[in-house]
């Protein structure tokens, strides 16, 4: 219990870090952050532990872009929905879940020759 507990602090304290180095970036950037945030937050699946790894690479990311000067939608493009997608191709998501029950009730019906 202790144990779950310290690790429910540990996460908290690492996300109001995260969000402190968003807040620190230009305007235009937390903009298009939370946007994004947003958005994949719909997508994530388990614990959440793949998203919060996106979005701490995200803020890595916007952080370099800002520090050279850059447009943030220059480094995300115009087509912000599919760079968001290009970033959660690795993480664990609700439509993986979907996919594979999907497959798996089917396997699973026509294998055991229950067939309709």
């Amino acid at each position: 219990m202790w144990e779950m507990f310290s690790k429910m602090v540990k996460d908290k304290k690492e996300y109001r870090q995260m969000m402190a180095r968003v807040k620190a970036l230009p305007e235009d950037y937390q903009f298009v952050f939370e946007k994004m945030q947003k958005y994949m937050w719909n997508y994530a699946a388990g614990d959440g532990y793949d998203m919060l790894k996106i979005h701490y690479e995200l803020i890595d990311l916007f952080e370099t872009g800002a520090a050279d000067g850059k447009q943030v939608l220059e480094i995300t493009g115009r087509d912000v929905a599919g760079f968001c997608d290009e970033l959660l191709r690795n993480a664990k998501t609700y439509a993986d879940d979907w996919r594979e029950k999907l497959n798996r009730e089917i396997i699973e019906k026509i294998e055991k020759g229950n067939t309709l």
